[in-house]
This record gives structure tokens, C-alpha cells and sequence, in this order.
């Protein structure tokens, strides 16, 4: 079980979310601590799971990566079995940015990358449609992005 958060642990957070390149004594200076107390909080936080994980976030149309899309899709069946089958394998395919089951007309929202229309054409046609229990795939394409922030507001 996660602890709650004092107001150091928050602000660690913060700014790990903005730039996590940040050494512990650059952290310790910020936040006016000490290098072991920055330490100690942050292997704190990894072990009781608030930093899951730390990444590089990429420019992705610089890594041809420039069509996204968000395909809802709505299964036949909706068993546990079912359900919990078709996030297994749509986890596989590396199109596949994030999977979101959802209420409403839809059971499920992905986040798609490809290079361009073509690619997810092929990902649509050979990928996600051979999957069984699919009644509907309909997709929406991004024209354009005015904010993409991955730091949630703490």
C-alpha cells in the first residue's frame, strides 16, 4: 500500500515529471535537502510504486512516427475471458502506445503510431482486425497536437 505524500515527496515528484535527468545533488539544491534525504525519498517512491519508470520522451515525427490514431473498438463477447484476451494480445502488437478499456458505446480506446496512413492501414488490415471477437473498429486521426504532457498535476 502507498503512503501519503508529504510536501517533499510531492515536490520530488513534480520535478522528477519535468526533468528527470536532474542528478540528486541538483534535486538536493532545488529543494534545499540533502543529497541522502533526495536519495532515500526517491528509492522510496520507486518502491512503493509512485515512479514506475523513467524514460526519454521522443520527438515522434522525428522518429517517423508522425500518424497517430485512436481506434475504438467494440467486442462481440464480453466475458472476463474475452476482455482480458484481447488486451493480452493487443499488447503485443508495437503500434499499440496505450489500451484504455472504457464505458459507453465503445469497450475499448488505443492510441496507434505509425508512419503514415499506409502503415496503419496494414496495422488495421493484418494486425488488429485478425484478432477475434471484434464487432467494430472505428478510428480517428490527430490533424494536429496543442498539448501532449505526460506530468499529472500533483
Amino acid at each position: 500500500m502507498s503512503t501519503e505524500l508529504d510536501p517533499t515527496d510531492k515536490e520530488i515528484l513534480r520535478i522528477l515529471q519535468k526533468d528527470a535527468t536532474l542528478t540528486n545533488k541538483e534535486l538536493a539544491f532545488k529543494l534545499n535537502k540533502s543529497i541522502a534525504t533526495v536519495h532515500e525519498r526517491i528509492k522510496k517512491l520507486k518502491e512503493q510504486g509512485y515512479i514506475k519508470r523513467i524514460v526519454a520522451i521522443l520527438d515522434r515525427k522525428k522518429i517517423d512516427k508522425g500518424l497517430i490514431a485512436f481506434p475504438q473498438v467494440l467486442l462481440k463477447e464480453h466475458t472476463a475471458e474475452a476482455l482480458i484476451e484481447f488486451e493480452k494480445e493487443v499488447a503485443k502488437f508495437t503500434e499499440v502506445m496505450e489500451c484504455f478499456q472504457l464505458t459507453g458505446s465503445s469497450d475499448f480506446i488505443l492510441r496507434i503510431a505509425t508512419s503514415d496512413m499506409d502503415s496503419y492501414h496494414l496495422f488495421l488490415r493484418n494486425k488488429l482486425a485478425t484478432l477475434p471477437n471484434i464487432s467494430t473498429v472505428q478510428s480517428f486521426f490527430v490533424l494536429s497536437e496543442t498539448k501532449s504532457d505526460t506530468a499529472y498535476p500533483i
